[in-house]
This record gives C-alpha cells, sequence and structure tokens, in this order.
C-alpha cells in the first residue's frame, strides 16, 4: 500500500514499484473473474438451451406416440436417450419407447427401456413406476425368477399394495396359493388401485379351496 505520508513524487514511485510487483497478479485476478461471471453466464445459457431442445424433441416423441407413428416416434426417443441421457426427458422417453415396442408385440426390446429408466430415474416414483411395469411384463411372459428379483429390489412406500398385489401374482404362477392370499390381502390392506380384482382374486381362491 502507498504511505499517505509521502511527497506526491515519492507516492509516484511507490505506485509505480507496486505495480511492478503486484499489476500482473492484478490483471490475472480480473481476467479470472470476469472469465468465471462470463463463462457461468455462457454454461447457464448452453444449459438452458439443452432443456429447450429436450423439451421440444420429448413434445415431437409425444406427437408421434399420439398419432401412431411408430417408426417416427422410436428414432425421436432413440435419438433423446442418446443425446439428453441425464434429463428426465430421457427417461420418460425410455417409458414410451417401452410403450412402443410392446404395442409392437416386441418384449425383449421393451424390457431394456424399462430397466434403463428404472435405474437411471433420480426420483423414486418413477423408478418404482418402470420397475412395476417391467415386473408385470416379465411376469406375463413367464420369467418367474426375473419377476421375483425385480419386485425383491422394490422399496417399501406408497406402491407397496401394487407391488403386494403382484407378489400375489406371482405366487399363483408358481402354485403356492398360500402365498398369494397372503400377498392379495397385504395389497388390499395397503390401497392397491384395483381393489375389486384382488378381492375377486381372493374369493376365487376361497371358492376353489372349498369349505
Amino acid at each position: 500500500m502507498v504511505d499517505v505520508n509521502l511527497s506526491e513524487e515519492e507516492q509516484v514511485e511507490a505506485l509505480k514499484k507496486w505495480w511492478k510487483e503486484n499489476g500482473r497478479s492484478v490483471i490475472v485476478g480480473l481476467v479470472l473473474g470476469l472469465g468465471g461471471v462470463f463463462g457461468w453466464k455462457a454454461w447457464t445459457q448452453h444449459q438452458q438451451e439443452m432443456v429447450e431442445q429436450a423439451s421440444a424433441r420429448f413434445e415431437q416423441l409425444g406427437q408421434s406416440v399420439a398419432v401412431g407413428s411408430t417408426e417416427s416416434a422410436v428414432k425421436q426417443a432413440e435419438l433423446l436417450i442418446n443425446d439428453f441421457g441425464d434429463s428426465a426427458y430421457a427417461i420418460f422417453a425410455s417409458l414410451d419407447l417401452a410403450k412402443v415396442r410392446l404395442d409392437q408385440g416386441d418384449v425383449k426390446g421393451a424390457q431394456p427401456r424399462l430397466r434403463w429408466a428404472m435405474e437411471n430415474s433420480t426420483d423414486p416414483s418413477i423408478r418404482q413406476i418402470a420397475r412395476l411395469r417391467l415386473a408385470r411384463m416379465m411376469l406375463n411372459d413367464g420369467d418367474l425368477d426375473g419377476t421375483s428379483g425385480i419386485l425383491a429390489q422394490a422399496d417399501d412406500d406408497s406402491f407397496r399394495g401394487e407391488f403386494a398385489k403382484l407378489r400375489g401374482d406371482l405366487a399363483l404362477a408358481q402354485g403356492d396359493k398360500a402365498a398369494a392370499r397372503t400377498a392379495y390381502q397385504e395389497a388390499l390392506d395397503n390401497g392397491v388401485s384395483n381393489i375389486a380384482l384382488v378381492q375377486m382374486k381372493l374369493d376365487d381362491m376361497a371358492v376353489t379351496a372349498g369349505p
């Protein structure tokens, strides 16, 4: 710092000396500081542009799915997943792609898309929805061991009733009626969506068992 008690000439000389010793670091600091500001703005702008692009592509995908343009929907979904794989749009695109594949009768092609959504979503509810769909698909395809593995990973949350219903279906497919009844009752006790269907399955087993 410059001593205020120095004469004007001494102050000038002191300033020159200080600048010589510290000027470069001041300039570097200013450049870095400004670079940080402009760099942050550029990064946030880039991020916003990416979000807008992903949103536009997802809207196009939705339109293709709605009108039944299968080939276009598949291409759009795959591009969205590849280009914006770390976004929520990619997760929903993967779910849409699984539905399109299933509608085509391509069960094996649909399952990896559901698994990818389940493993990559940061939203617990989306993960559970993907897990439910995958487990149902595998059960319908006769993959009992695979279904059991998927159900074992399910979290104990608001989807508990839905997973209990699926465990009942799995137990029934495995011939374990006692386990099926227990699971169906758990489903009813935990707010399964299709209460009438689960109750009907319980009633059917009671009739089959006899008095």
